[in-house]
């Protein structure tokens, strides 16, 4: 079944509806939570949506090591916003990989490569 929530990132992956839901269920699984920010009509979301639906690898470490949670709008809550309202951004809450951060909020030591731009990635960025 077509999770309604992918908007083209992934099909077979179970994405959360809400940011309560996410970090509800990262206290149950012990799963980092990974929040897609993105808009439709933005050039590099689309370009990086590309990237991220096609890459097996990614996909399958998005349904199986991660909760997911994918938003398609602006944002005024702060913790989804920790260094400014920009798009794309990846963000992971939680947990990593076994080590818990019982903080739940974003974790500042899992950045992309940009100083100015803290947790956005380009399509280039995400071949493992």
């Amino acid at each position: 079944m077509i999770s309604l929530f992918c908007l083209g990132w992934g099909d077979d992956i179970t994405w959360m509806q809400t940011y309560e839901e996410g970090l509800f269920h990262i206290q149950k699984s012990n799963k980092p939570l990974m929040v897609i920010h993105h808009l439709e009509d933005c050039q590099y979301c689309q370009a990086l949506k590309k990237v991220f639906a096609q890459n097996k690898e990614i996909q399958e470490m998005a349904q199986n090591n991660f909760i997911m949670l994918n938003l398609m709008h602006e944002t005024t809550d702060k913790n989804l916003s920790p260094d400014g309202q920009y798009v794309p951004r990846i963000m992971f809450v939680g947990t990593y990989f076994f080590l818990a951060d019982p903080s739940l909020t974003v974790r500042a030591d899992i950045t992309g490569r940009y100083s100015n731009r803290l947790y956005t990635y380009e399509p280039q960025d995400l071949p493992l």
